[in-house]
């Protein structure tokens, strides 16, 4: 797989990786807020958020009556639809682009449900590589921590029940998430990841995140031209700082 840059796009896309409950999606969103508020152009997207498959995978999960394959297509076609109509577009437009959740999540977890492994990478074949992905490689006791600290149970395709793993929830979540991580650890260097502790406190990660961006990705490129106004807090924030610096120069 060509990265976007590597394909001439005038865009970027980075994508964050991980287990349910890893907190790659807390760190995506810090990451875009951060970017928007150095003015850098930036577009989010997210797994399964396609309008044109979202009600019927919504309706599919409820009733459990999802195969592995039909989980598999249905996954396919919302990455298709939002990478045409979405994605390429504003890669195009000279935008970063982040993605929480790319390809990489389909390769793994419908793998782990027992498609073939060929099959599954095939029905993505059109897509570019990410020009930067961070895994964020968590504890599954964490990660199941992290969850039940948000919502009182696990769903069931979450904890991988479908497969009928074991009849306890928590068990089942471990050993599906388990063999999830195997193929993620098992793809790391095909792909280059970037392996994120993810058991680290938020402020940390985000920390290296935002750094590893910069190293990766010449952010000035992607300057608006009239930066977007500051929410007021943003802008409560600057100029806090400011005065501080001021202070130091005194």
């Amino acid at each position: 797989m060509k990265t976007f840059a590597e394909s001439n796009f005038p865009g970027r896309l980075i994508a964050v990786e991980g287990l349910d409950g890893s907190g790659k999606s807390t760190q995506i969103y810090l990451l875009k807020r951060w970017l928007e508020a150095e003015g850098i152009k930036v577009y989010f997207s997210e797994w399964n958020s396609s309008e044109l498959v979202k009600s019927a995978t919504s309706k599919g999960k409820k009733r459990e009556l999802l195969t592995p394959t039909t989980f598999s297509l249905i996954h396919a076609t919302d990455f298709a639809d939002r990478y045409e109509r979405h994605l390429v577009p504003l890669l195009r437009a000279g935008y970063i682009v982040l993605c929480d959740r790319y390809v990489f999540t389909a390769f793994a977890r419908d793998v782990t449900r027992g498609c073939p492994p060929e099959w599954v990478r095939g029905n993505y074949s059109f897509a570019c590589a990410p020009d930067l992905t961070m895994f964020f490689k968590a504890d599954l006791d964490v990660s199941l921590n992290r969850i039940l600290e948000g919502r009182p149970k696990l769903k069931f395709f979450e904890a991988g029940m479908d497969l009928r793993l074991s009849p306890d929830p928590y068990q089942s979540f471990k050993i599906f998430q388990g063999r999830i991580l195997d193929q993620y650890l098992a793809m790391s260097k095909e792909f280059n990841f970037m392996i994120m502790d993810a058991n680290q406190p938020v402020e940390k990660q985000q920390v290296i995140v935002r750094k590893l961006v910069s190293e990766h990705i010449d952010l000035k490129q992607f300057k608006r031209r009239s930066p977007l106004p500051l929410p007021p807090a943003l802008t409560a924030d600057r100029e806090h700082h400011s005065e501080g610096e001021e202070d130091k120069a005194a």
